[in-house]
């Protein structure tokens, strides 16, 4: 069986930004994914579509493989690298981030001088605050080593913490990816026609999942993404209703979707009968590919299967791994119905 840990430490070494999902982690997933089933295609979008063929009912199955990352957009004459995001960021916890990009070329974010005399203090930094120093000393020195136009993402792999708990770079979406895989895994067959999505470009619009939902027209879409969760530390007072290795949740809704009633109904009847357990969901901001495959035709019925993560778009993202293996079991499940 798939282990959790080591299948998200593959997928992190390969991890590329939004539009450049081709140049890693597609060939990764690609082959991982051979086995289990019957053609794998790449459309215009480079999403890359694994198809375990079927005759009931078409069911797409959907995470996102593109990650958060950074551009570069020039250097200045004494060597700090500028640089624009891939994706949604808080400018103030990039701060020491280290980032790398795919030619091994490695650096680390900072806050220029000036900065640091702002008004509103940390909460007040921009993107254009910020530079990236790479060791180099000019801007010539620093153009030998990247270009503009070149990407970068966080460095680092992720590892296991205290408990059951994994933590590192990119379990948005890297893990919704290996929810996906142990579905695959687990199916030896169904009555559905799936077809499991590693879509692209989610986090600039869910962009890639548009395409590819509008191409296979499911009856039956399910999106695996993370959600926040409530039980971090010192958070005194705070409300809390969705927990780390409580099980994975089903969205009701977040900023751009509400989501199908009777999907869900079935999913959690699901898990119920195969022993497993599920929490509620409502994301009060933001979206996932949800949205897309709901709107790609009139007869589809979708939801989100999230897995509970903390400090969401940060180089230390935080989750339980049997949250992960419970939501590929779920899945599973619900396909072989």
């Amino acid at each position: 069986m798939f282990d959790v840990l080591q299948l998200h430490q593959a997928l992190v070494a390969a991890a590329r930004p939004s539009g450049a999902e081709h140049t890693g982690i597609a060939k990764v997933l690609k082959e991982m994914a051979t086995p289990y089933v019957d053609e794998i295609t790449t459309d215009a979008m480079g999403n890359l579509i694994c198809h375990k063929k079927g005759k009931g009912k078409k069911v797409m199955l959907c995470a996102h493989m593109d990650a958060i990352g950074f551009m570069v957009t020039g250097a200045d004459k004494w060597g700090g690298l500028s640089i624009a995001p891939i994706g949604g960021f808080d400018p103030a916890s990039l701060i020491n981030a280290r980032i790398v990009f795919p030619n091994g070329t490695r650096g680390i974010i900072k806050a220029k001088e000036a900065a640091k005399t702002l008004s509103g203090g940390w909460t007040s930094i921009k993107m254009t605050d910020l530079y990236v120093d790479i060791g180099a000393c000019s801007e010539q020195e620093a153009m030998k080593k990247v270009s503009v136009g070149d990407l970068a993402v966080y460095e680092g792999l992720p590892q296991a913490v205290a408990g059951h708990k994994i933590m590192g770079p990119y379990a948005d979406d890297l893990i919704g990816c290996v929810v996906l895989l142990l579905a695959m895994e687990q199916l030896e067959s169904s009555k559905y026609d799936v077809y499991f999505v590693f879509s692209t470009q989610e986090e600039v619009g869910c962009r890639g999942a548009k395409t590819a939902s509008l191409a296979i027209q499911p009856h039956i879409a399910i999106a695996t993404d993370v959600c926040g969760c409530d039980d971090t530390p010192m958070q005194d007072g705070k409300n809390r209703v969705i927990f780390l290795g409580k099980g994975p949740t089903v969205k009701i809704k977040d900023a751009s979707v509400i989501c199908s009633p009777a999907l869900n109904e079935q999913l959690k009847k699901t898990a119920k009968k195969a022993g497993l357990t599920v929490q509620d969901e409502i994301l009060l901001g933001g979206g996932t590919d949800t949205c897309s495959m709901q709107m790609s035709g009139p007869d589809v019925m979708a939801t989100c299967v999230s897995i509970p993560t903390r400090y969401i778009h940060s180089p230390g993202e935080m989750y339980d791994w049997r949250d992960v293996e419970q939501a590929g079991a779920l899945l599973a499940a619900f396909l072989k119905q």
